[in-house]
């Protein structure tokens, strides 16, 4: 009889896995992290570790891929929010709490180098920023269309300029560990804005 896999013990597993990965992957880096090191740290045996995974570098992909769920569910919270303003807002501060995570400096350069080494994971990651731009051009579209901002500003244009701003955090932050990050990311919104021309919505008129 075949035994039945429990798919939410299959996911934790899996989860588990990625969370011990991810901190060698920064630390020491893709090449120098191996198997061996990953099975230490999640504190499982070689042969489980391949019961998830088939190699090192299917754990890095799938910690890319959990990024990107995480990219998702923010981006669905965001369409839910009546506010657009508010809800750009809080893919800009999602964005920012990242990039203060310690180990977000050295995994960037891990991605970027897995990204010259690895055609799929390139693919993948060029997949990934094509719809961060799609996400955040929905974002502003919503913001011109009622009226908050620059009518003549092409939708994903001002997307890659969201993001541009963004990827400061992670830029600026590796060489400056000591940086005030709330406000860094205050002066970003600010720019945000002035790039956007936002104008804030009119109140009601008291009495």
């Amino acid at each position: 009889m075949a035994r039945t896999v429990d798919p939410e013990q299959h996911r934790m597993r899996r989860l588990h896995i990625i969370e011990s990965a991810v901190g060698l992957f920064a630390e020491k880096g893709f090449a120098a992290t191996t198997t061996a090191d990953i099975c230490r740290a999640a504190g499982i045996s070689t042969g489980n570790l391949f019961h998830y995974f088939p190699s090192k570098q299917a754990v890095f992909h799938a910690l890319w891929e959990l990024d990107q769920a995480d990219w998702a569910e923010v981006v669905a919270g965001a369409v839910a929010e009546p506010d657009p303003w508010a809800a750009l807002m809080a893919v800009v501060d999602k964005l920012a709490a990242d990039a203060v995570e310690p180990m977000m400096a050295g995994l960037l350069v891990e991605v970027i180098a897995q990204a010259h080494r690895d055609p799929e994971f390139a693919a993948g990651l060029a997949a990934s920023d094509r719809r961060q731009i799609d996400d955040v051009a929905a974002m502003v579209r919503r913001l011109r269309e009622a009226g908050l901002a620059d009518p003549d500003l092409p939708d994903r244009e001002a997307a890659r300029w969201v993001l541009t701003l963004t990827d400061a955090f992670l830029g600026r932050g590796y060489p400056e560990p000591e940086r005030d990050a709330e406000a860094a990311t205050a002066t970003a919104k600010r720019m945000i804005a002035r790039v956007l021309r936002y104008r804030e919505p009119a109140g009601p008129r008291s009495g």
